[in-house]
């Protein structure tokens, strides 16, 4: 063959390569403009997204805002602002960014505080992590893969490991209204549960709440082996439901490591309310209370990323905080959480005001998995002392005005005999750690006494 046959060649093997790259390119962004701008959502027409893209718009007075498509109709795309949107104009340039949404994670975030899009909001310089992963999460876990819930988690809670035991790869929905003590019990188990990594989720909620949060509740115990997702209340509704889903992947990725993870998300409502505020927004209609139905699929996609692994694999144990409004058991948030929650512990007003912490009502609440990761001893003596629990509140108004008369009934004497031992025993301060086995040597001696009076 000639050198000049060889360089020939050489040129053909050349411009195949580059034509093989060219056609892995994505394909140019077809731009659009900014026609309409009601409230929260904008309209751009003439550009050409998919929902979850991401899109600069771009005024003339060089302005540039980033927006997602949450929707569209026809021709038309409806995006929604990831940050304020003042000085946009009319015919604004829509530019779409294609590919989904990644974040980085590693173990570069232990100890770090970051936003709902994965940037750090400490002091403690940039990031290091290197592993990219989708914020909706991949695939789902077959369900016959995933490993069963077999093994409890020391919560360092006496009330919980006692009498609602939590089993590793859990899922678990705390109930309450404003002001009952769901943050202290949330600090209190991120600082005390036996977990590999903690990741909090806090959505929603004051700023000031944040910093105060990792300061006095989580300690600096805590904060060393946790990543805080921080999306306060000022945000945008896409801002809060991106931290819900940011907290949930960087949970999936130690999970997948083989690690034990324990994720704290306050709150499930706000989660819920965001989307409540997209939906209504692009125009969905209200279903139960003003919520559109598209609330009540994402509830499920959340909560079904967390739990076990695969076999022999990491956990994710989760308790998500959901606010009852006006103390209403039956709120549609809280209807729908429970559904699809492994159990759920309510926190009770009236306990939190006769100074009884944590305010945990023990009737209102279970735990779906206990029975099948305690044992029968165990389980017999938190049936006994709900028995007493049970007795004494329902002859307590007959106790408290003097209308009940020792010897009418040796359930309720027994009850009243050993109240003032079984409320202490529900009472635990937030410095105090109260280990599994302690917890349920308690219980034993509460419960035993309790059947022998």
């Amino acid at each position: 063959m000639s050198a000049l046959a060889e360089r020939r060649s050489a040129l053909r093997q050349g411009l195949a390569r580059y034509q093989r790259r060219a056609d892995l390119l994505p394909p140019p962004p077809v731009e659009g403009t900014l026609t309409r701008m009601v409230g929260l959502t904008l309209e751009a027409a003439g550009c050409e997204a998919a929902v979850g893209d991401r899109c600069d718009i771009l005024s003339s007075a060089g302005t540039r805002v980033e927006a997602e498509v949450v929707g569209f109709s026809g021709s038309r795309l409806f995006l929604m602002p990831t940050a304020d949107a003042f000085g946009l104009s009319p015919n604004a340039r829509v530019v779409p960014r294609y590919g989904h949404q990644t974040v980085r994670v590693g173990d570069g975030l232990l100890g770090r505080v970051i936003d709902g899009a994965g940037r750090p909001l400490d002091d403690a310089g940039p990031l290091d992590c290197e592993v990219p992963v989708q914020l909706m999460g991949g695939a789902p876990i077959n369900p016959l893969a995933r490993e069963p819930i077999a093994e409890p988690l020391d919560v360092g809670v006496r009330a919980i490991n006692s009498l609602l035991t939590v089993g590793r790869g859990q899922r678990i929905g705390l109930f309450a209204g404003s002001g009952v003590g769901k943050s202290v019990l949330l600090g209190m188990m991120a600082r005390y549960t036996s977990a590999d990594v903690i990741v909090v989720g806090l959505i929603g909620e004051r700023g000031r709440e944040v910093k105060e949060f990792i300061e006095r509740i989580l300690g600096e115990e805590g904060r060393r082996r946790a990543v805080v997702v921080a999306v306060p209340a000022d945000q945008s509704p896409l801002m809060r439901l991106h931290g819900a889903w940011l907290a949930t992947a960087v949970a999936e990725y130690f999970r997948d490591q083989g690690r034990s993870v324990l994720l704290l998300m306050d709150s499930l409502t706000r989660f819920a309310q965001a989307q409540r505020e997209i939906g209504l927004a692009i125009g969905e209609a209200p279903a139960t209370k003003g919520y559109p139905p598209s609330v009540f699929a994402r509830l499920p996609q959340l909560v079904e990323r967390a739990g076990n692994g695969a076999r022999k694999g990491g956990s994710i144990t989760a308790f998500y905080t959901v606010l009852v409004e006006g103390d209403d058991q039956n709120d549609p948030i809280a209807d729908s959480a429970r559904a699809i929650l492994d159990g759920h512990f309510v926190l009770s007003r009236r306990i939190a005001e006769a100074g009884q912490y944590p305010a945990i009502d023990i009737e209102a609440s279970v735990s779906r998995a206990m029975h099948d990761i305690v044992p029968d001893a165990h389980f017999e003596a938190a049936r006994r002392f709900r028995q007493m629990l049970s007795t004494y509140t329902q002859h307590r108004d007959l106790i408290s005005i003097g209308a009940y008369r020792a010897g009418s009934d040796p359930r309720v004497d027994a009850a009243l005999a050993r109240w003032p031992r079984m409320q202490a025993f529900l009472q635990q301060h937030m410095r105090e750690r109260a280990d599994l086995a302690s917890s349920i040597g308690s219980l034993a001696e509460v419960a035993g006494e309790a059947g022998a009076s």
